[in-house]
């Protein structure tokens, strides 16, 4: 079921998601050569706790992972495209890393990802991840009232297609409000024209994410942490919009009130 959200509503999503922009903006700031994923999972609980927020991730239990979820944010290195659970690994230098959190604030949930190169960067890596952030941008262009879903699952995959990734249908972004996961599902590749139409009200995460060189995935032992099936590195970028009669609204900015791309 798919709930439309009022103007106060989604300004409730904005306050969320400027702490979460925030949140990994600090983090981003501590990922370190040198630098325990650890120690950044026990920041992310600390700013969480401080800010009164609650965690999206603790205790989830979807149809995929081993267990409940027992970490407060996910922290993917390398080739761990998404899930990766967080673990005893010090981060070295060209480590290619995305976190992806959840939150939510008085009853209102945003959900953000960001990939980062640790130390010196391969223009490779460098590469990717903009992929990720102008098939982000692209699809955000196309969130506008009247379109289709489709709309933004073809911006988003025509960038992927521009820089040569292939991009995996498994996983893909989806509605959020009141809770992390609402309908629609929101493919990163499909057709301009097609799927429910975008009506003001409508909160999405959109978020793309390619591997360098494959569109098939594997599981970790953990469960959770989902790698590129050959190896290749792999990024992630994410922000949640909402629809208004304006044009798209970035809602995981600082202070969640931007209108347009980021």
């Amino acid at each position: 079921m798919v709930e439309l959200k009022t103007a106060a509503e989604i300004d409730s999503m904005a306050v969320t998601g400027s702490f979460i922009a925030t949140l990994l903006d600090d983090l981003s700031g501590r990922a370190a050569v040198g630098v325990n994923l650890l120690d950044l999972e026990q920041r992310a609980r600390d700013l969480i706790a401080q800010r009164g927020a609650v965690s999206c991730y603790v205790d989830y239990a979807p149809s995929f992972g081993r267990g409940p979820f027992a970490n407060v944010i996910c922290l993917s290195v390398n080739d761990a495209a998404l899930h990766g659970l967080p673990h005893d690994y010090v981060l070295a230098d060209g480590d290619l890393l995305t976190m992806d959190i959840a939150v939510s604030i008085d009853g209102w949930v945003a959900d953000s990802a960001r990939s980062i190169i640790v130390g010196t960067p391969a223009p490779a890596d460098l590469r990717l991840i903009r992929a990720t952030e102008e098939a982000l941008d692209a699809g955000i262009a196309a969130a506008a009232p009247g379109g289709h879903l489709g709309d933004i699952s073809h911006a988003i995959g025509a960038v992927a297609k521009k820089f040569g990734y292939r991009v995996n249908g498994d996983f893909g972004g989806h509605g959020l409000g009141r809770t992390m996961h609402e309908d629609p599902h929101v493919s990163n590749s499909g057709k301009r024209g097609r799927g429910m139409a975008l009506t003001p009200g409508l909160t999405l995460a959109l978020e793309p994410w390619f591997c360098a060189t494959t569109d098939r995935i594997r599981y970790d032992p953990d469960g959770w942490t989902l790698r590129s099936a050959d190896g290749s590195r792999a990024a992630h970028s994410e922000h949640t919009i909402a629809i208004t009669e304006q044009g798209p609204r970035v809602l995981t900015c600082h202070r969640g009130f931007d209108t347009g791309l980021r």
